[in-house]
């Protein structure tokens, strides 16, 4: 007989455990609330984009950073509270899209006429290829690499999914303490061997030899009679 872990009654095949995705899920919606929100905050600091003031919106920024930000939010809140298998790939796979379009999108921007977030705002040459990295390729290949480290994880089945139930056992009752009874179907084979031990060893002793006056006396009328018979 077999049974999934105690929050399900049956084995399901899309069973999974809630805390296999949790370290990833919340990774993802860190990575996913940063993507999403830098545009926003990031003038504050002096690190952004253009020259917009801070808390502006421009339909490049929805496109291009809040759009996958959500969207590799959700996917990572799916991986996070999942206990299904299949809602836990399709955060996954929901991420990994939404990482893909950090790389991709400004490249296709032009194309698809969503506008353009503009240079990075740097002094130096360091800090606009950090603003890069952090922004949009770095972020999104990061994202990616922990969709696909979801995707790896719930495609198979582990074997500590399923437990094999099988009967504990019984601890020997203490002095004084009430004794439930035995299940009629179980079946205790030490007390047959321990009965077996006992019929052996008795079989085995022999008789103590008489110590009694009668005995005594008949050994000695035995002899004296032999004697005289010779």
């Amino acid at each position: 007989m077999r049974h999934t872990r105690p929050d399900y009654e049956r084995p399901r095949a899309l069973y999974m455990p809630r805390t296999r995705g949790a370290v990833t899920g919340l990774l993802l919606i860190l990575l996913g609330a940063w993507g999403a929100l830098i545009p926003f905050f990031g003038p504050n600091i002096n690190w952004s984009y253009m020259a917009d003031p801070a808390w502006t919106w421009t339909a490049a920024k929805g496109w291009l950073e809040v759009l996958p930000g959500v969207a590799t939010a959700v996917g990572g809140l799916l991986v996070l509270v999942s206990g299904n298998r299949a809602s836990a790939m399709f955060g996954g796979w929901l991420a990994v899209f939404a990482g893909a379009w950090f790389v991709v999108g400004r490249a296709f921007a032009s194309t698809l006429d969503i506008g353009d977030v503009g240079q990075p705002v740097a002094s130096t040459d360091l800090k606009g290829a950090l603003l890069e990295v952090t922004y949009f390729t770095g972020l999104g290949a990061l994202i990616v690499f922990l969709g696909g480290a979801v995707l790896a994880r719930v495609a198979v089945r582990h074997a500590r999914d399923i437990v094999a139930t099988e009967p504990a056992p019984m601890a020997a009752p203490m002095a004084g303490a009430d004794v439930p009874a035995r299940d009629p179907a179980m079946y205790d084979e030490s007390r047959d061997v321990t009965r077996a031990r006992a019929d052996q060893l008795a079989a085995a002793e022999p008789e103590p030899r008489g110590r009694t006056r009668g005995g005594l006396f008949r050994r000695g009328l035995f002899r004296r009679r032999h004697h005289i018979g010779v």
